[in-house]
C-alpha cells in the first residue's frame, strides 16, 4: 500500500500537518500513577513528540481500564485532551462492516464467495472491470483489484481554504464514488495480488443494505453498537460534525498556509465513517476476538491472512485478513488490529489473539507535507506492544 498525501489508510502515521507545538500534559488525578509515570505514559509522551498535537491511549483487559494523554484537544482552545474524547476512528470502520458482512454469512443470507455482481448488477462494469468475477471475499480482503476511489475525491484534492469549504458538506451517493473508481482500470486480475482500495468497502456497505433492506449504519447499530453498549460511537452519515468532546485535527492545505481546522467534513460511508472513543473501540475488539459477534468458523475467515508487503517497515509479519490485520507481537503471539487515518485524524489499536486486553490510541498528527511518518508509526506500535505485552 501507499501513502497518501492526505488519505492514509490503516497505518499509524501520516503525511499531514499542524505546527503549533503544545506541552505534554500529565494523566489526571482520577488515573492513579503510584510509581511517578507509567510505561504507558512514557509511550503517549515519546508519540506526542514524534509530530501531534494531542494524543489519547487507553488499555483495557483485566481490572480497571488505564489511560495517558499528551498535548491538547484543540490547539485554538489549549484544552488538555478528554478522557472520553470523540474521534474519526476512519479506516477501524472498516473492521465493524466486515463484521456485519460476516455475520449475515454465518446466517446464510449471504456468501463469501458470491460474485458483487449477484449483489449489485451492473455496478462494477466498464474500463475492463467485471463485477461478476469479483467476490465478496476479495471485497473484504482487499484482492479485488479494484481502483480507490479516494484518488479521486475532490475533497482529498483540495488545497486551499476555499476549496475545503467547499467540499467538506458534500455527500456523494455510494454509486458515484464506485464510478469514480471505474474511470480507472483494474490494478490486477481478482485474486491475483493485495491492494488497499476503499472502494472495496463502499461495496461491501452497499451490499449489506441489499442483503438487509436498511442502510449499512443500522445494520452495524443494531448488531454491534447495541448489544456491546457502544454508547459513545457515532454513525454520522451525512453530517459533517464531530461531537464533543472532540479531538480536533488541523492540516496545512498547502505548504507555507496557516494550519486550518479540518475537523467538520462529511464522511458517511463504509470504508471510513465512524465516530467513537478509546472505550468503545476497545471494547469492540474484545468482543470480537472474543468471540462475541461472529461464529467461530466466521471469525476464522475473518482471521485468515495473507501478506501486506507495504507494512513490513513497521510491523513484523504484517497479514491482512477480512477487515482485520495481524502482526507478530515481540513478546510472541499475535496482535489484531485495523487503524486508519485521513486529514491528519489518527486512530491505531489492537487486541491480544484471545480478546482479553486491547489498545486504542487516538492521534491529532502534526505532520508537514512530504515528512516521513515511519518514526511515528513504530512508535504508535512500541506504545501497543508495551501495552499488549505487559499482560
Amino acid at each position: 500500500m501507499t501513502i497518501r498525501a492526505r488519505y492514509v489508510l490503516p497505518l499509524a502515521g501520516v503525511l499531514l500537518v499542524t505546527a503549533t507545538a503544545v506541552p505534554s500534559v500529565a494523566v489526571a488525578p482520577h488515573r492513579p500513577e503510584p510509581d511517578g509515570l507509567t510505561q504507558l505514559q512514557r509511550d503517549v509522551d515519546e508519540l506526542y513528540a514524534t509530530g501531534a498535537t494531542g494524543v489519547l491511549a487507553e488499555v483495557s483487559g483485566s481490572g480497571r481500564p488505564q489511560a495517558a494523554r499528551a498535548g491538547v484537544a484543540d490547539p485554538a482552545i489549549g484544552q488538555p485532551v478528554a478522557w472520553n474524547t470523540r474521534h474519526r476512528i476512519e479506516s477501524t470502520t472498516k473492521t465493524f462492516v466486515a463484521t456485519v458482512v460476516l455475520q449475515l454469512v454465518g446466517e446464510g443470507r449471504l456468501g463469501l464467495d458470491d460474485p458483487v455482481q449477484r449483489w449489485l448488477p451492473g455496478l462494477v462494469a466498464g474500463n475492463g472491470h467485471n463485477g461478476g468475477a469479483i467476490t465478496v471475499r476479495q471485497l473484504l480482503g482487499h484482492t479485488s483489484g479494484l481502483p480507490d476511489y479516494a484518488d479521486d475525491l475532490p475533497l482529498a484534492q483540495a488545497t486551499s481554504q476555499a476549496a475545503f469549504n467547499r467540499e467538506r458538506f458534500r455527500a456523494y451517493p455510494s454509486e458515484q464514488l464506485v464510478a469514480m473508481a471505474m474511470r480507472h482500470p483494474p490494478l490486477f486480475a481478482p485474486g491475483q495480488g493485495w491492494a488497499y482500495s476503499n472502494t472495496n468497502y463502499v461495496l461491501a456497505g452497499m451490499i449489506i443494505e441489499r442483503v438487509t433492506g436498511a442502510p449499512w449504519e443500522q445494520a452495524v447499530h443494531e448488531r454491534i453498537v447495541v448489544p456491546l453498549g457502544l454508547t459513545d460511537t457515532v454513525l454520522p452519515g451525512s453530517s459533517a460534525h464531530l461531537p464533543s468532546p472532540r479531538l480536533a485535527p488541523y492540516q496545512r492545505l498547502q505548504p507555507g498556509s496557516p494550519p486550518a481546522d479540518v475537523s467538520t467534513r462529511v464522511a458517511g460511508h463504509a470504508d471510513a465513517s465512524i465516530i467513537s472513543t478509546t472505550e468503545d473501540v476497545n471494547r469492540f475488539l474484545r468482543g470480537l476476538l472474543s468471540g462475541g459477534l461472529l461464529k467461530p468458523a466466521q471469525l476464522r475467515e475473518m482471521q485468515t491472512t495473507r501478506l501486506a508487503e507495504p507494512f513490513t517497515a513497521v510491523w513484523d509479519e504484517p497479514g491482512y485478513g477480512l477487515g482485520l490485520m495481524r502482526r507478530r507481537l515481540p513478546c510472541g503471539g499475535w496482535a489484531w488490529f485495523h487503524g486508519g487515518g485521513w486529514w491528519n485524524a489518527i486512530t491505531d489499536n489492537a487486541v491480544t489473539a484471545d480478546g482479553r486486553r486491547s489498545v486504542t490510541v487516538f492521534l491529532a498528527g502534526s505532520l508537514d507535507p512530504g515528512q516521513d511518518p515511519t518514526a511515528q508509526a513504530r512508535a504508535s506500535a512500541k506504545l501497543i506492544d508495551h501495552a499488549l505485552c505487559a499482560a
